[in-house]
């Protein structure tokens, strides 16, 4: 598969999950280690430049000097190894109008998959259909 088959896949795959999300408005497969949009999606008239700038920003939310510090002080605190190993998987973020998931990846741990959805949706159903979309967007690169 060349890198434009693996694309349309990719975005096929995001599109579907999208589809699959509660209220989801735009999803997104980010690169964190180079902040760019690997895949992404959205309805209406979404705005693409918001979406640009949430995945320049995945990489400080899982990865930011906070998370950073927590995870290094977690990993003292539980005797564990200072490796690359991260205890951050989830983040959920609830703005006025909207809730955002961000997953990072399983075997791709520096990508992560990004679920907009309206603030009125099922915050449960969000989270489960949301982890079910992890495996296969991976498997699609």
């Amino acid at each position: 598969m060349d890198i434009e088959e693996a694309k349309l896949s990719l975005d096929k795959v995001l599109e579907q999950h999208m589809l699959s999300v509660p209220d989801c408005i735009a999803a997104a497969y980010v690169d964190m280690s180079t902040g760019l949009l690997l895949s992404v999606t959205h309805v209406g008239h979404y705005d693409h430049g918001h979406l640009e700038f949430v995945a320049a920003k995945t990489a400080d939310i899982f990865q930011g000097p906070s998370i950073a510090g927590i995870e290094e002080t977690w990993k003292k605190y539980r005797k564990q190894p200072a490796d690359d190993h991260h205890f951050f998987q989830e983040i959920i973020i609830l703005s006025d109008n909207q809730l955002h998931m961000f997953m990072r990846g399983k075997r791709h741990t520096n990508h992560a998959i990004v679920f907009i959805c309206r603030k009125s949706a099922n915050i449960g159903m969000v989270i489960a259909k949301s982890r079910a979309s992890v495996e296969p967007l991976e498997n699609a690169l």
